[in-house]
């Protein structure tokens, strides 16, 4: 099958990111920010609320409230906004700054976030180098150092095969939780980190955010960084946003089967002309997939449910913006669909929004509606199609992307949601969920729906 046209048209978005790439790096520029912004200082939740973070600064009192509904906390009273206003000035602009210089800190009180600041430097450093080096000998927690320098290594052994170098490498990182007492903190921080690659000659910008928790010891006058957690999102269980325990696609019941089959879709298809009078054999708008993935790679389009492990919601939302019809049978374990509220709860068919389920139904046969075929490797597949990945190697597939642009020697580079990605290479090497084991599904979706 001929993937010249779709390809072309990729690296056509391709070098236009590119030239906009030169206009604005520095070859070898490193940078490193971190932006702090107003709250009260939250308590300590559960994993599962990690993906919906609660922005927050410093906060005085050794009782913290849950935030409203709306995600925004309220001041807790009037000394903790006057210590507020007090420092922000001060805090805000030091952890803004491009790199951590310890002679200029020397002077500042910073405690903690002076540990934090330059954690995320050294971060930035190992990520340019593509080793862990002085990140290592700064963190205390062994394990990690080796979790690390693993991942480091697999990035670096992979680039060079690729034949790819760092050209410039910029993390910003985002304080979402703190938990503080006298002599312990512990931080949840959002990590955005911005590569720019260099590839015979060709420049590329690939783009992820990912979270950690950090544990910091007060030792003496000095905090330690003695433990940190990446939180390896495309690896954990499926739950729904608004249920505690949503099944698998192997677990739903009769229940489900009893749903009306006959409903209104979500969107509003009188805002859709295209789909108000469906027709057989509808186009794949490739080029339309590819661009609605790179406006909402980093958020979520509202007029979704958006999933705690939202991968896989993304990636059909991705391919519905291309064209695919819908197949609306109301059970959830059949058809490829997604509808409104039923009863304050959301609906939709596990093919839509669980890897696993997204894998079975592309791998089998239908005559009609949105299908695909199966390719042998990545360097068939083209803009708009889709890769599932089993990072265990059993037979449960876990994450999935989807492609919106080629390196060089067109390669697949794919965006993702949840470990928020742009443009990112498709082997996911260098993720934390990777192992030895991992197996990929490459689908080449049908030219024509």
């Amino acid at each position: 099958m001929s993937r010249t046209s779709n390809r072309g048209s990729g690296k056509s978005l391709h070098k236009r990111n590119q030239t906009a790439s030169k206009a604005g790096a520095g070859a070898g520029k490193q940078k490193a920010a971190i932006h702090v912004s107003q709250s009260n200082r939250q308590t300590e939740r559960d994993l599962h609320d990690f993906m919906q973070p609660v922005k927050v600064a410093e906060a005085n009192g050794s009782n913290a409230a849950r935030p409203p509904s709306d995600g925004r906390s309220k001041a807790s009273g009037a000394s903790a906004a006057s210590a507020d206003r007090n420092g922000k000035s001060r805090l805000n602009s030091l952890l803004r700054s491009s790199d951590y210089d310890p002679k200029r800190m020397n002077g500042e009180e910073l405690g903690w976030k002076k540990a934090v600041h330059r954690y995320v430097s050294l971060y930035n450093q190992s990520e340019t180098n593509q080793h862990a080096g002085e990140l290592a000998e700064f963190v205390q927690d062994r394990e990690h150092c080796s979790r690390l320098g693993a991942r480091l290594g697999r990035l670096r052994e992979r680039e060079l095969l690729r034949g790819a170098l760092p050209a410039g490498c910029e993390t910003k990182a985002e304080l979402v939780r703190v938990n503080e007492s006298a002599s312990e903190v512990s931080v949840l921080i959002k990590l955005h980190m911005k590569r720019r690659m260099e590839q015979t000659g060709r420049f590329y910008t690939e783009e992820r955010s990912e979270y950690e928790r950090l544990w910091l010891g007060l030792t003496g006058a000095d905090w330690d960084l003695v433990r940190v957690e990446p939180l390896i999102a495309e690896r954990r269980p499926r739950y729904g946003a608004l249920s505690n325990s949503w099944l698998s696609e192997n677990e739903y019941s009769e229940h489900d089967e009893e749903q009306p089959s006959v409903s209104m879709p979500y969107l509003n298809y009188d805002l859709l002309p295209q789909f108000k009078h469906q027709r057989s054999a509808i186009p794949y708008r490739r080029d339309l997939a590819a661009a609605y993935a790179d406006r909402w790679w980093n958020e979520g389009n509202p007029a979704y449910e958006l999933f705690e492990v939202n991968c896989t919601n993304y990636v059909s939302q991705c391919i519905f913006a291309g064209n695919a019809p819908m197949n609306y049978t109301g059970k959830r374990g059949s058809g490829w669909w997604y509808k409104g509220r039923n009863k304050g709860s959301e609906w939709w068919s596990y093919s839509w929004a669980v890897s696993n389920a997204m894998t079975n139904f592309l791998s089998s046969y239908k005559s009609a509606g949105l299908r695909a075929e199966l390719a042998d490797s990545a360097d068939q597949l083209q803009l708009g199609d889709v890769i599932t990945y089993d990072w265990n190697g059993d037979g449960r597939f876990q994450h999935s992307t989807i492609v919106t642009a080629f390196d060089s020697f067109g390669m697949p580079l794919v965006n993702a949601n949840t470990v928020a990605s742009r443009h990112r290479y498709w082997d996911y090497r260098d993720s934390y969920a990777w192992t030895e084991q991992t197996k990929y599904r490459f689908f080449h979706i049908a030219e024509l729906l």
